[in-house]
């Protein structure tokens, strides 16, 4: 291929988007970059998101009608001197954003040929210096000026002042803390729009802010700025649209008198800030139409605060979000104002008496959560003919009563739906499962809700998230019966559901967690279980299901495991051998036999082991020693012999966070739900909507599935009893519980080096010889049971040392009675409870020891 032979421009628009030209491409690119001077009428040239850097900037210098030049993400490094950029008079816009660049060289004189330039982006940059005060002067033309993410000194601000002309500054997370200056930038009064959001910055706000007389959108959220509004600049600051000081330490007074001349207001965004809830010792009536109102997690410990008065005069609100506040009474008045309003959050707010509607449908609403109110009664039966477009609905975690009314099936746009944690009995309506086809997330968990749910779901082809456990569901699964192929997490345990378990679940390829523990299924684990390849939580505990563990359930996905209580038999040789991310597998309660195979070593991830009544024989694999995360170890009631392995002490049995982590790293499917954008309640905001894109409230309410929203619970014996770990206790527990086997030979003395363990019962074995004296060293252990085997010598009088031991049983062993009354005397101090030994020989110390603690 001859390049002089070719149109150059056709050669460029080729070679920039070809994706299989190789190093072919760039060198062709970097030479037709030398001809650039032949494009000379060119005015915009995107060259975004490539492989160049900073070499090729000479030669774009020499397109001198260009009027627009994109350079985002070019691999641009080190200093950046803009005037190279000198013959480029016309050009307008100029953006270097999202590469290496630390520093920004440039005199007066050397920008005067950018008398045009009208923005510059520099975001995501690791700029270190940035123009000194002339470089600043030649830019004095300058409108918009994009610094976020990128690293600035604070002196910026000082001198930012002589851009007279800016109207843009966002300087969002620069790395800036302190007060803000009195001087140096309140000079810019043609600024429209400003964003310091994301620093480090605190104090009250300097008083020449008022001097920011154009200021229209002004963002100050998540910084650590303090004061009362009332006394704030802001109050002065007429021009206002849009503000945001979320994440704050303002105190904000619930009158918003601070705001009775603020005109053009229409978005207010206060979350986790202070509400200071002040008599209103006059009415007043606002000058202002707000469409967004924002005051979530506000901290007002008054538990009968009033909602605002000024809400009363709002008519135009679109967004209400009061929600983690102590407000007592039902806002519906808020509802019949605003017709329009698209999204009502009141979670978290104390409210007393039942769920209220507007006289009128709101064809606008877009989105109501009222969870964990407390409110009580009904739903009310025409909520589908008063909101006939709600894409989400929320009522959970509180005391609402009856029947899931018939009419939430004529919210055809229904996505989201959480009924849960109420008091709802009767049926689930079939006119909701068919005339809610786009439903994506569904939950009706921790209810009184009862009937057959084998047919419901069919119509519910986009549905990702079912939730219907914790209820009084009968019925079985035929096989000719499916469910949305986009499943990915399925939840009917504590139900009465019956029959076998439906084949065709292996069809849900998506699947992420399935939880169907504690019903009445029966026969064996379908085969069609295996195609589940992002399978990471499966609980089947606590049912009838019989037969072998399918061999080919070995997802590398998978990650815990629950199969306990049923009738499972059979070896366990292939199911789990290629499972490397398993963190908890509970088999317990089962019929499973043969001995335990050596791949178990291959689990690295396992952290939970539970293997207890069933008949496994054999010695305890060594390679048990490579699973270094390795926390509750439960071989107990089972018929394992041979000795202890000495290995033990490599398993550190630290605590990990991954036990009752149920997080999933997500699978494809998974569709967000546009809700809402911010920036379309504020006229002319072009920049905000294009440099903070990711920044739209609400855009997307996605449904990435972090977890099956199940706790993950494990049954451990410990200090004579069963008990259940869930949550963060499971977290921090950890024990080896060997009892009930055949075990032979003495107690390793390395056993003692366990020391994170809090339960360690070696009980119910024929282990001979003395306890080992680095037993000592368990300083974590809180339950310590040798009972029932053939110990024999003395108590090492080092065990005074476990100051956290509860529960102590040497019963039915052969221990002697020398320094016995002693050692135990001591440890009736350190022990809540304990069991004293009844071996022959310690009968008598038994009674005296027991007269003493009377």
């Amino acid at each position: 291929m001859e390049v002089a032979n070719m149109d150059f421009i056709a050669i460029l628009r080729f070679l920039l988007v070809c994706e299989d030209c190789g190093d072919l491409k760039w060198k062709l690119i970097f030479a037709g970059f030398e001809r650039l001077f032949v494009l000379g009428k060119l005015e915009l040239l995107d060259l975004s998101h490539n492989s160049f850097n900073s070499s090729i900037i000479p030669s774009i210098g020499v397109l001198s009608s260009l009027k627009t030049l994109n350079l985002m993400g070019i691999n641009l490094n080190g200093s950046i001197d803009i005037g190279e950029f000198h013959n480029m008079s016309n050009l307008e816009e100029l953006d270097l954003s999202w590469n290496h660049i630390d520093n920004i060289k440039g005199n007066g004189e050397g920008l005067k040929s950018l008398s045009k330039l009208k923005t510059l982006n520099l975001q995501g940059n690791e700029l270190k210096r940035l123009l000194h005060l002339s470089g600043l002067d030649g830019l004095k033309h300058l409108q918009e000026l994009y610094l976020d993410h990128s690293s600035i000194n604070k002196i910026f601000l000082h001198n930012v002042g002589v851009m007279s002309s800016l109207r843009v500054l966002t300087l969002r997370n620069i790395g800036l803390n302190g007060s803000l200056p009195n001087h140096g930038w309140c000079e810019l009064s043609n600024l429209q729009e400003l964003d310091l959001s994301e620093n480090d910055f605190n104090g009250m706000l300097p008083s020449c802010l008022e001097n920011l007389t154009s200021i229209q959108i002004l963002d100050l959220s998540f910084n650590q700025f303090t004061g009362n509004l009332t006394s704030s600049p802001l109050s002065n600051l007429t021009t206002l649209e849009y503000l945001i000081l979320s994440h704050n330490h303002f105190e904000i007074p619930v009158s918003f008198i601070s705001f009775c001349n603020h005109s053009k207001l229409k978005v207010f965004l206060g979350n986790n800030n202070r509400l200071s809830d002040h008599i209103e010792f006059q009415t007043w009536i606002p000058k202002f139409q707000l469409k967004v109102l924002s005051l979530s997690n506000c901290g007002s410990n008054n538990l009968g605060m009033k909602f605002p008065n000024f809400l009363f005069y709002q008519y135009d609100l679109r967004r209400v979000d009061l929600s983690h506040n102590s407000f007592r009474t039902f806002s519906v008045w808020l509802l019949e104002n605003n017709t329009r309003l698209e999204i009502f959050h009141l979670i978290n707010c104390s409210l007393l008496g039942p769920f209220l509607l507007p006289s009128y449908p709101n064809p606008y609403a877009y989105s109501i959560d009222i969870s964990e109110t407390h409110l009580e009664g009904p739903i009310p039966t025409n909520i589908g003919s008063i909101f006939p477009n709600l894409r989400n609905l929320n009522t959970s975690r509180n005391l609402i009563q009856g029947h899931i009314p018939t009419s939430l099936g004529d919210m055809h746009s229904l996505a989201m739906l959480d009924l849960s944690n109420n008091n709802l009995s009767g049926q689930i309506p079939k006119h909701l499962t068919i005339g809610c086809p786009l439903l994506l997330f569904f939950k009706l968990s921790n209810n009184n809700l009862s009937g057959q749910i084998s047919h419901l779901f069919v119509n519910l082809t986009q549905l990702l998230c079912l939730y219907l456990d914790n209820n009084n569901f009968t019925g079985k699964f035929p096989d000719s019966v499916s469910i949305s192929p986009h499943l990915k997490a399925l939840a009917i345990s504590n139900n009465h559901m019956s029959g076998k378990l439906p084949r065709w679940i292996g069809n849900v390829s998506y699947l992420t967690g399935i939880s169907m523990f504690s019903n009445h299924f029966e026969g064996p684990i379908p085969v069609e279980f295996c195609k589940l390849d992002y399978l990471e939580f499966l609980d089947l505990s606590e049912n009838n299901l019989s037969g072998s563990i399918p061999s080919c359930i070995n997802q590398l996905s998978v990650k815990h495991v629950h199969l306990n209580r049923n009738q499972l038999s059979g070896s366990m040789t292939h199911p789990f051998y290629n499972s490397s991310s398993l963190v908890t597998l509970d088999l317990s309660d089962n019929h499973l036999n043969g001995t335990i195979s050596s791949w178990i070593g291959n689990l690295h991830m396992l952290s939970i082991l539970l293997l207890k009544f069933n008949n496994f024989e054999g010695e305890i694999p060594v390679q048990l020693c490579q699973l270094k995360l390795l926390s509750i170890l439960d071989l107990s009631e089972n018929n394992f012999s041979g000795p202890i392995p000495l290995c033990f002490l490599e398993i550190p049995f630290e605590t990990t966070h991954e036990k009752s982590s149920l997080g999933t790293s997500g699978s494809p499917g998974m569709p967000g739900i546009p809700i809402f954008s911010m920036w379309s309640y504020v006229e002319g905001s072009k920049s905000l909507g294009e440099h903070y894109s990711m920044d739209i409230a609400y855009a997307y309410a996605s449904i990435n599935l972090q977890f099956l929203d199940v706790q993950q619970k494990v049954e451990f014996t410990t200090k004579h009893g069963s008990y259940a770990y869930k949550g963060n206790i499971l977290d921090y527990m950890s024990g080896v519980d060997l009892s009930c086997n055949h075990l032979t030979g003495e107690i390793p003395l390395e056993m003692g080096n366990l020391s994170n363990i809090h339960d360690l019962n070696l009980s119910h074995n024929n282990l001979f010889g003395s306890i080992p004296s680095t037993f000592s060293q368990l300083k974590q252990i809180e339950s310590l049971d040798l009972s029932y085997n053939r110990l024999n010598g003395k108590i090492p009088s080092q065990l005074i040392a476990l100051d956290k031991l509860e529960v102590f049983s040497v019963a039915y062993n052969n221990l002697s009675a020398i320094l016995a009354y002693y050692i135990l005397t001591r440890l009736s101090f350190l022990m809540f409870t304990f069991t004293i030994p009844r071996a022959p020989k310690l009968m008598g110390q038994r009674k005296i020891l027991e007269r003493r603690r009377k």
